[in-house]
């Protein structure tokens, strides 16, 4: 049966499509997981004067939902 699966999804070209955008989004939510913490860190840079909070660093409580989110679509 996954022979059969498989042999549809490569052959087909909505099943090439499928497994191309389902890999296309792991490869963005994977990139995300590094960028995340990147922009909140710019963003608190940016508006450091605006902000009260001490934190200026890089958190990586920002890169969580997209950790979840790659999970969760492979």
């Amino acid at each position: 049966m996954l022979e059969r699966l498989r042999k549809v999804l490569v052959e087909s070209f909505v099943g090439a499509i499928a497994l191309g955008w389902v890999f296309s989004q792991a490869i963005l939510h994977f990139a995300y997981i590094f960028s995340a913490p990147v922009a909140g860190w710019a963003a608190r840079r940016a508006y450091q004067g605006m902000l009260n909070r001490a934190t200026t660093g890089f958190s990586l409580q920002e890169a969580l939902p997209e950790l979840v989110s790659l999970f969760h679509c492979c």
